[in-house]
């Protein structure tokens, strides 16, 4: 691995800690009714309001079409994850020190994996708590469901709810495709160097 490759995998790594200081994912409520808007911040271990009492009036409102209460401490991902995020920010720091090749690989098929199973959680996440409501709730109309939107924007009766990464989760990616992009050049200087080695 190059130095500048090194050098670079480092900083991806060490970006890795920005998702432990903001928040990776938010979640927006806007209606007539809520003018100044809703919503909660997804971290790598707690769910918090955007504002100091969204959290509550979200699982308020919750509670009248039905939807589980959110409650961050019974999520195991929220304890899982700050180990997960933590790992691979020492394993990418080991592989950069190293100059390894094949950690480098290893490390960025890690974060591939780890993204996409941290995305369809999430998606059945939602899911859950969208579709799996309780039938006397005081608004219930047949066939709705709440689920929002993975990435996006969506409709849900007088509500648009909007999903989006927050700074958090945009440092997850980039560090993600800074190690994709590394992967790609190293492997393609590792042929350059076979095929030198094969015709010396």
């Amino acid at each position: 691995m190059t130095n500048r490759s090194r050098l670079f995998l480092g900083g991806a790594s060490l970006l890795l800690i920005v998702s432990f200081l903001v928040p990776i994912w938010r979640i927006s409520l806007k209606a007539p009714q809520y003018p100044e808007g809703l919503g909660m911040y997804i971290w790598v271990n707690k769910i918090t309001g955007q504002q100091k009492h969204d959290l509550g009036k979200i699982n308020n409102l919750n509670h009248y079409i039905g939807m589980k209460t959110i409650e961050p401490e019974s999520i195991t991902e929220l304890k899982v994850m700050p180990y997960i995020i933590g790992f691979l920010l020492v394993f990418g720091l080991v592989a950069a020190a190293s100059g390894n090749r094949v950690l480098l690989y290893t490390w960025t098929i890690l974060f591939l994996l780890v993204a996409l199973v941290g995305l369809v959680d999430f998606y059945m996440w939602e899911y859950d708590y969208g579709h799996n409501l309780n039938p006397k709730a005081a608004i219930n109309i047949p066939g709705m469901s709440y689920q929002p939107p993975l990435i996006g924007s969506k409709k849900l009766l007088n509500f648009t709810a909007i999903s989006m990464p927050a700074a958090g989760g945009w440092a997850i990616f980039v560090s993600m495709f800074i190690g994709m992009y590394l992967s790609f050049k190293e492997r393609k200087a590792g042929r350059r160097e076979k095929t030198t080695q094969d015709t010396q």
